[in-house]
């Protein structure tokens, strides 16, 4: 069973994807290399650390299920969404409660099955408004599933 936290809330400035899961294996993997193409990371001020975040938010269904579109965003946390580059999307995350799955530490090509395993659990109260990954500098990668 996953560990349960209640994280604060924080301000993502990324790269924006709308997706489908019937589409997401094939769409994601596309997103991330434009992230990194395109020097996403370099053109958001502010920062407030090298941790990478992509955020599945703004569900068709939000509170009900995860089917339909829903936005993917990949970026970092900075302090508030005043100052959006042109191009890039602000999301807010409120403070929640949160089901974190760790991902073997340095290996992101592992984040896709380890999404299969929690969409497979029949006994996590999701909420389908938030949830996202969390990759830091140091090669640690945690999923965030937002629980009531």
């Amino acid at each position: 069973m996953p560990n349960i936290e209640h994280a604060k809330a924080m301000s993502i400035v990324g790269l924006e994807r709308r997706t489908t899961n019937e589409r997401a294996f094939e769409e994601i993997p596309a997103h991330w290399q434009r992230f990194y193409k395109d020097g996403v990371l370099d053109r958001i001020s502010g920062k407030l650390s090298n941790d990478i975040y992509a955020v599945y938010t703004r569900f068709e269904n939000e509170s009900r299920n995860n089917e339909g579109t829903y936005s993917f965003i990949i970026g970092a946390q900075v302090a508030d969404l005043t100052a959006v580059p042109l191009g890039l999307s602000g999301v807010f995350v409120s403070a929640s409660r949160f089901a974190v799955f760790p991902v073997e530490r340095g290996h992101p090509e592992q984040v896709g099955e380890r999404w299969r395993k929690i969409w497979a659990l029949t006994d996590l109260s999701k909420t389908f408004v938030c949830d996202y990954e969390r990759y830091r500098a140091n090669g640690e990668i945690d999923i965030f599933v937002g629980v009531r």
